[in-house]
């Protein structure tokens, strides 16, 4: 039934004239609501059944998503995900070959009554803006929601930073409408104040900042980390005087955990469970995953915006890099084009070498958006400028392998943009399949730098 429908609308927005309809904005709203009702109808409004928690934000919405699915489950309460990357109910998990955010109206309801049917207690769906456009959050029934923060991105798919932030905040709108709805803050993100506006009776706020934050007076609990130490394969940080360890490494990652700390909390996992969980999650593939070389490490990330980049470059001196060599590109078909020279800037800040390649470059002629990122190169300032060199190879598995072949003992070689990805989208709607921690393994067995 759902194979069927799916394929049926996707037939029906082929034919010109109704395509041309549906771009009308007030029928472009209501052919998506009722598509989300469909989807819910058809199965059973099965979100009902069980507390959903929805992230949303810009960056860390995957790692957070991720992280509390598999402290609920470590804890002993049965969840499903619904990621990015990753789809899992209980303890198994396979890759979201959709190449969305949040699935289809009908599959993602599908996808949720199938963890009522396994007796999950908990839904975590990473909740995108994109989504929220398309009212694929319509009639799933959101208990908890995670603010993570919100620097810009998808601005031409907006209409602008304001409608991009005004999606967002839907979210929480939604989740103010429950008696019992729960909102989950980073309150040291600039924008947090427009999430906190809806009023939801119960606020969780999180903050990375010793002294008095300013914004602490508008939640009901806060989550402050005192101390915290950050290192190559780990982090330690400390809470009311209780330690907690983790594999994830970088400053940023210290976000995604708090966040998640925040929301098990109120699923009622207390915090020695927590403590004694955290250490035994590994980072998932593609997430600041780390493969050993012989003499240097490689880092694969999916980073793909300016904030993000640049934390992954931040993360990455914790490794103590001779060289950092740089792997980038940036998404083709319109996607976000301002952020190309801002990606290039970042990079030649940060990295003794980069490459340039290609990501998804859709129906775009991958050398124009090649050239938009080498501009940001070009324009830095000399004063700020570490790059000492810089190629453009669009073939990504050959950059891949120039960016190894570039390495010396102690180097970092940084790969992002892909991340777990399983797809590259190229013209013509075409996907071909895409592996990159796999194509790195290849490529050293190749060069014969295995460990």
């Amino acid at each position: 039934m759902n194979s069927f429908l799916d394929n049926f609308i996707e037939k029906l927005k082929k034919i010109k004239f109704l395509k041309k309809i549906a771009e009308i904005p007030f029928i472009n709203t209501t052919y998506h609501f009722i598509l989300a009702f469909l989807g819910s109808l058809i199965y059973n409004f099965p979100s009902k059944k069980l507390t959903v928690i929805g992230v949303a934000g810009t960056k860390g919405k995957s790692t957070t998503s991720y992280l509390i699915y598999r402290i609920l489950n470590e804890a002993g309460f049965k969840t499903g995900l619904i990621s990015t990357p990753l789809i899992g109910i209980g303890n198994q998990t396979w890759p979201n070959k959709s190449k969305q955010t949040m699935l289809g109206r009908f599959a993602i309801q599908q996808l949720i009554k199938k963890m009522v049917e396994q007796n999950c207690k908990f839904a975590v769906v990473e909740t995108s803006s994109e989504g929220i456009l398309q009212n694929r959050h319509r009639f799933i029934d959101y208990k908890i929601g995670i603010f993570t923060n919100l620097p810009p991105d998808h601005l031409e798919r907006h209409g602008g930073f304001a409608n991009y932030r005004r999606a967002n905040v839907k979210l929480f709108k939604k989740i103010s409408k429950r008696i019992d709805g729960i909102g989950i803050y980073n309150l040291d993100d600039e924008n947090v104040e427009y999430f906190l506006e809806p009023n939801i009776n119960f606020k969780y706020g999180y903050t990375l900042q010793k002294e008095s934050n300013e914004k602490e007076h508008l939640v009901s609990k806060l989550i402050r980390i005192s101390k915290y130490e950050l290192y190559p394969n780990k982090t330690i940080f400390y809470i009311h005087n209780k330690k907690f360890e983790t594999q994830f490494v970088g400053l940023f990652n210290l976000y995604n955990i708090l966040a998640a700390i925040a929301a098990v909390l109120t699923c009622g996992v207390d915090s020695q469970t927590i403590q004694k969980v955290l250490p035994l999650i590994e980072p998932p593939i593609g997430r600041f995953e780390v493969i050993q070389a012989k003499s240097f490490k490689i880092v694969v990330d999916y980073a793909h915006e300016p904030k993000s980049l640049e934390s992954i470059y931040e993360a990455s001196k914790l490794l103590n890099p001779q060289n950092m060599i740089c792997l980038l590109g940036s998404q083709g078909g319109g996607r976000d084009v301002w952020k190309r020279p801002k990606m290039g800037e970042i990079a030649a800040k940060y990295c003794d070498y980069i490459i340039l390649t290609n990501e998804d470059p859709y129906d775009e002629n991958p050398e124009n958006i090649l050239n938009d990122i080498e501009n940001g190169i070009l324009n830095i300032d000399s004063k700020n400028k570490k790059c000492k060199k810089y190629f453009k190879i669009i073939d990504r598995r050959e950059a891949i392998k120039q960016a190894i072949s570039l390495a010396n003992k102690n180097d970092v070689v940084i790969l992002t943009g892909k991340g777990g990805e399983i797809w590259m989208c190229i013209e013509n709607n075409k996907k071909i399949p895409w592996n990159e921690s796999e194509i790195v393994k290849e490529i050293l067995k190749e060069l014969k730098l295995t460990n």
